[in-house]
């Protein structure tokens, strides 16, 4: 049985980008480019368009940070509360504020536009997934920089200690950037219950969604930036 295809729809103001991704994020390689945006604003538009149950739907969206009309941060914002899909923003700015918005925004990741096809690939993938991805050049700085503006600093944080050994395995692996698929495989349990545990862990620490907790398990020593992180 032929795998089914990762719909992803591209946020771009500038053609030439769009092309390079399409060339990047073929469908040989597992992808389907279901929608191109220009702008951040045309994103709640494409989404619908796409919501009806013969079209699929939208497995992730690649989203560009600096755009005329809205940028990548708003747009993103609105994805989240509108509850859609992962967004990895895609960006050349060596911006860490720009980037630590867009995480407060709920983006499940982000990965500078210099990086090779491969890891956007792989990027791209694991969003999708329901993973999370943070770019190793700039997650040291950028998570410095999401704590500044975090509503709930470490400090009033509860500490780990309501999370049983098991869901510690979870918050560890989630700071990894890892799926609840490949969570799964990697503890050997059902994907089912990887979820009951990310949502158990969400509602002891108080935390909304998978990048909090990222922020939350390096605030906690749980983790540490990949080996190249600033």
């Amino acid at each position: 049985m032929t795998e089914a295809l990762l719909r992803v729809v591209l946020v771009d103001d500038q053609e030439l980008v769009r092309s390079g991704l399409r060339r990047i994020l073929r469908r040989r390689d597992g992808f389907e480019i279901v929608a191109e945006c220009a702008d951040g604003g045309e994103v709640p538009g494409a989404l619908a368009g796409l919501a009806g149950p013969e079209d699929g739907g939208v497995d992730v969206i690649v989203m560009d940070l600096r755009m005329r009309t809205v940028d990548g941060i708003a747009a993103t914002r609105a994805v989240v509360e509108a509850d859609g899909p992962p967004v990895l923003v895609l960006t050349t700015f060596d911006d860490d504020e720009m980037l630590s918005g867009a995480l407060r925004a709920g983006a499940a990741g982000f990965l500078l536009k210099d990086s090779s096809a491969d890891d956007l690939i792989r990027a791209v993938r694991t969003v999708a997934e329901g993973g999370s991805w943070l770019d190793p050049a700039v997650t040291g700085r950028v998570l410095a920089r999401f704590r500044t503006f975090a509503p709930s600093p470490a400090s009033q944080q509860p500490a780990v200690d309501p999370l049983t050994a098991r869901e510690l395995e979870v918050l560890r692996a989630i700071a990894l950037g890892r799926s609840n698929g490949e969570i799964a495989a990697d503890l050997v349990i059902s994907e089912l219950t990887v979820k009951s545990h990310v949502g158990r862990i969400f509602t002891k620490l108080g935390l909304r969604d998978r990048p909090a907790a990222i922020v939350y398990a390096y605030d906690h020593g749980l983790a540490s930036p990949r080996p190249g992180a600033s």
